[in-house]
Parts: structure tokens; sequence; C-alpha cells
């Protein structure tokens, strides 16, 4: 074979073998190239919490009956008004009493004034300290023994459902804020104070209830509005935090890119002590500092530019349109 034959033989085979090289090498570093955009370490308040929602209701409701049957002679409450235990709340006549005054009523302003001083109305008393929520029976009006003069609860809480997935992580004293739907712009600072043994099943959902008591009860917090509720789970005031996705692993070590002090070389995967996460952002304890720049992985894949034939495999042929 001649000399000039074997350069025909051999130069197209190099060219291929060059070919395929560039582009198993441009695939490489497509493959390892990794494009990042930056952000500050920050510092504020950090707070893992947990929502829920749920009504606000008496944490124990109490209905007032009369010890006879008969009829409301005077109320001296209203609703709303805060009452101690032991003060008098109304005054009712038994059934014998009333029927006797309006005898003697019929007989004249003397004979009813002489029958009420001879026979006294029965008193009321509250039986615990708290707050009128409920009127049921008015002066003038019958009533039975088994009828609710008046209703009233120790306090105002707020009834929680959590679900049992997050039930674990509510505590007794635990803090909470609420929030009612009436007045959105407000949150009332408060704590939980009764977590329910038992659960219930709504739509295939298990929840339990969770009693929150408000610290101070705003008056116009009632009985029965719909609140939100926010568990307050773990608290680091003015803390350096940066978001999740820029934490890394390298070698079994969790860290965070930064920028070379040297132009041209690779990024520094920082090693970092973490504290509390949440969903977003994560407490770092040291290895930063505030307003350091740090480096984010971009997630979506860097489109190559100027793609044409010949960063495709050669051997492949190219597909046309028809």
């Amino acid at each position: 074979m001649t000399k000039t034959k074997k350069m025909i033989i051999w130069v197209p085979l190099v060219l291929v073998v060059m070919s395929i090289g560039g582009y198993e090498l441009r695939r490489s570093r497509s493959v390892k190239q990794q494009a990042f955009h930056e952000d500050q370490v920050k510092r504020s308040d950090f707070i893992e919490t947990i929502l829920s929602t749920g009504a606000v209701a008496p944490e124990n409701r109490l209905d007032i009956k009369p010890p006879v049957a008969g009829r409301m002679d005077e109320l001296l409450v209203v609703e709303g008004q805060a009452v101690k235990k032991g003060q008098v709340l109304a005054w009712v006549s038994s059934t014998e009493r009333a029927a006797m005054l309006d005898s003697a009523r019929a007989e004249g302003e003397a004979s009813l004034k002489q029958w009420e001083t001879y026979y006294k109305a029965t008193p009321i008393y509250a039986p615990i300290d708290g707050v009128i929520i409920l009127q049921n029976i008015w002066p003038g009006q019958s009533f039975a023994t088994t009828d609710a003069i008046l209703t009233m609860s120790d306090r105002l809480t707020v009834k929680a459902q959590v679900d049992e997935t997050d039930i674990s992580k509510v505590k007794l004293g635990q803090k909470a804020l609420i929030t009612l739907d009436a007045y959105p712009g407000e949150n009332i600072d408060a704590k939980v104070v009764h977590v329910a043994f038992d659960s219930k099943t709504v739509n295939s959902v298990t929840t339990y209830i969770v009693d929150v008591l408000p610290i101070k009860v705003p008056h116009h917090m009632l009985s029965g509005m719909t609140a939100n509720v926010t568990f307050i789970l773990n608290s680091v005031p003015h803390s350096l935090q940066i978001p999740n996705e820029a934490l890394q692993s390298e070698n079994d070590t969790l860290c965070v890119k930064i920028k070379s002090e040297r132009e041209g070389d690779s990024p520094i995967c920082k090693k970092v002590e973490l504290g509390p996460s949440t969903d977003g952002y994560t407490v770092v304890r040291s290895g930063l500092t505030e307003g350091q720049t740090i480096l984010i992985p971009d997630l979506k894949p860097i489109p190559q530019k100027n793609q044409d034939a010949s960063s495709k495999n050669p051997l492949m042929g190219g597909r046309g349109h028809h």
C-alpha cells in the first residue's frame, strides 16, 4: 500500500476520533457545570410554628338552673358581665309565691306589700367566678327547674383542631397567638392549657382538640367566633438565617458554597453549624457572618448556547424537517 493511500485512510479516522472526543468533553463539561445565584446571610427573628383553626368557646360552660319552678321577678346582670362567686344574679318567685302575690295584687297595693314582706323571693347566686354569656329567661317569664335561667363561663378559650401529625409538638404551657376572623389585624397572646386525650375524625382526618387560653381576653372576643391559632414551637430572636436550598453536602458534611478569594477558582463549600429549621429557612449558629455572600445552586439545567451540528454526536445522523 502506498503512502498516499495510507493517509487517505487514516486522516478521516483521526477526524472521527477527534470529533467523538470533543463531543464527550463538551458533554462532560455540560454535566459538571453548575450555575449559582447569589444571596446574603440575613439576621432576623426565627419562629417555628404550627397553624390550626378553631372556635372561641368557654373552657367550662355552666347552665344556672333555679332550685324551684316559678317566675322571674328581677334580673340583676346582663350578657357579657363579669361576676363573682356568691353574687346575686336574679330574684325569682316560686310558683306558690307568684300565685299568692297575684292574688294580693288584686286586693290592693297594701296587701301586695304585706305579702312581699312575709314571703321573700328566692335569690339565684353565681356558683363560680366568670362571665354571663347567655340570658334565657326575662322578668315576668315562668320557668321550670329544668330550664337554664342564665349561662356563664369561667373563662373563654379557643378550641383548636390540631392534626395528629402535629400533636406531638404541642405541649402544656406552650406559647401561642390567636387571631380572630372578625379582627384579623390583632394578635392575642395565649398559651396551651389542655390537650385532649381522645381524637376526633372528620372526613377521614384525625385531629385533637387543644384548649388555648388568652393571657388577657379582649372585650370583643365572643363565644362562637372563628379563630386561627399559631403555636410557637421554637423561637430564636435576632439569629443568622439562610435559605434551605443553600445547604449542600460534601463528604457527609453540611456546608454552604461561598466565592473563593482567588479569582477564577471554584466556589468553596464552607462548613456550618446549624440550628432549628423551617420549610424555608435554617438558623446558622457558626461558620457564616451577617451580610456574607453565599451561592445558591440553580435548580434548572443550563441551556447550551450555540448548539449546532458540531455539538452533536458525529456518529448520529441529523433528523431533517419534511
